[in-house]
């Protein structure tokens, strides 16, 4: 295999497993704030930003391939391919996870909100864990390709 090929596989499954992720878990908020708005539909505006909280993680998907891009040459090495790889397919997963349960902790506050509760600013203190370990991530696929 040519080493570009395994580095545009990682490109690839660290933008489609985020972006997976993300789309998943704006699905579950998304299906608690119509449910929670058929309650409660004066707070909308809270329901909306718990929804959006789990997209967060398909942009930061996006964002490793313009970390990374400026390597993604024909004459890449074999270990920067891996290197490209192992971080596409760490940011990938670590992605696709957190933005799931991370849209699994906004749609119990959203259902909260509803049910009359004032829980809005604690389910975005308890919504900011998952997303940590997504920007800690982030943050090793930029340490990895500054050492490429």
């Amino acid at each position: 295999m040519e080493p570009i090929i395994l580095a545009y596989i990682g490109i690839g499954l660290m933008i489609g497993l985020a972006g997976i992720g993300s789309a998943y878990g704006v699905t579950i908020t998304g299906n608690a704030a119509v449910g929670a708005l058929k309650k409660n539909s004066d707070a909308f505006g809270n329901y909306m930003v718990l929804s959006a909280l789990p997209g967060t993680q398909g942009l930061y998907g996006f964002l490793g391939y313009f970390l990374l891009a400026k390597h993604l040459v024909l004459e890449i090495t074999m270990f920067q391919a891996a290197a490209i790889f192992g971080a596409g397919l760490a940011l990938g997963s670590v992605g696709l996870l957190s933005a799931i349960r991370q849209g699994q902790i906004c749609a119990n506050g959203i259902a909260g909100i509803g049910a009359g509760y004032d829980v809005f600013g604690k389910t975005l203190i308890l919504a900011v864990f998952p997303e940590l370990y997504a920007i800690v991530a982030l943050a090793a696929t930029f340490m990895i390709g500054g050492t490429l």
